[in-house]
């Protein structure tokens, strides 16, 4: 859905990528900051300090903005690539299954939900690449993207619902994969 709006926010979205770009630092380098906040967020999450669904969601909101950012510097510098894309992809991943990590070990949601969570929110991005690799493009299908998804956990888990925003990332994630599955059905020439 938040993919939806990225052409309305296109001309802020450019500005945040050419005031990052100013800087000299490639689009990778904003690709490994972004990993970098998801892991402390994880590492926040899991340790279950004072407050540490408030820092823990601050630290994942920072790290959507950089994950956002290298795109935006790519772009505005004509220098993305299939690498960066690939380590983009891959570092999505892994600070996805690390923020779930840390709830699981924080004790912030029952395990089963948690494993839940991260298996169809992995199966989303499997239905994706799946039907890429077939030229069906998914972009913006489904209810929870992974933007959506980590801002339930990041918002909801501020506000000290982490057991809700779980539960939450489940329903949406389970939508999304049955909407993509759908959607590439029905695109698949036989």
């Amino acid at each position: 859905m938040l993919n939806n709006l990225r052409e309305t926010l296109r001309p802020t979205l450019e500005k945040i990528g050419k005031g990052f770009a100013s800087t000299g630092l490639s689009p990778n380098f904003w690709t490994v900051i972004g990993l970098a906040f998801a892991l402390i967020s994880a590492i926040v999450y899991g340790i279950g300090i004072e407050y540490g669904l408030i820092l823990g969601g601050v630290l994942l909101l920072v790290s959507g903005f950089f994950d956002m950012v290298d795109g935006q510097v790519a772009r505005v510098t004509g220098k993305t690539s299939k690498k960066g894309s690939y380590l983009d992809s891959m570092f999505d991943k892994i600070s996805e299954v690390a923020i779930f990590l840390g709830i699981l070990i924080g004790g912030y949601a029952e395990p089963y939900l948690v494993l839940l969570a991260i298996t169809l929110s992995l199966l989303v991005s499997y239905a994706r690449a799946k039907s890429d690799a077939i030229n069906i493009k998914l972009q913006g299908i489904g209810i929870g993207e992974r933007a959506e998804r980590l801002l339930v956990i990041s918002i909801v888990g501020i506000i000290g619902f982490m057991d809700i925003a779980v539960v939450i990332v489940v329903i949406i994630a389970g939508i999304t994969l049955i909407q993509r599955m759908i959607v590439t059905a029905k695109n698949i020439d036989e």
